[in-house]
């Protein structure tokens, strides 16, 4: 799966990734649409991660599904 499956579907992706970073809020996760960098972003801030680290954990999260 790509990244552009999970950005046109987000609406069913959205409730995978609320599980994934608990801390993420619904609302949140709705404003980002499904945008990667957005989500890498959000990780960052909540969780006070790199980029790099934000990105392997999204890059994880993809490959299982």
């Amino acid at each position: 799966m790509n990244w552009d499956q999970i950005e046109g579907n987000w609406r069913e992706f959205k409730g995978k990734a609320r599980v994934q970073w608990g801390e993420l809020t619904d609302d949140e996760l709705d404003k980002i649409e499904g945008r990667r960098t957005e989500l890498a972003g959000l990780i960052q801030q909540k969780y006070g991660k790199t980029r790099e680290e934000a990105e392997k954990e999204i890059d994880g999260w993809l490959s299982n599904h």
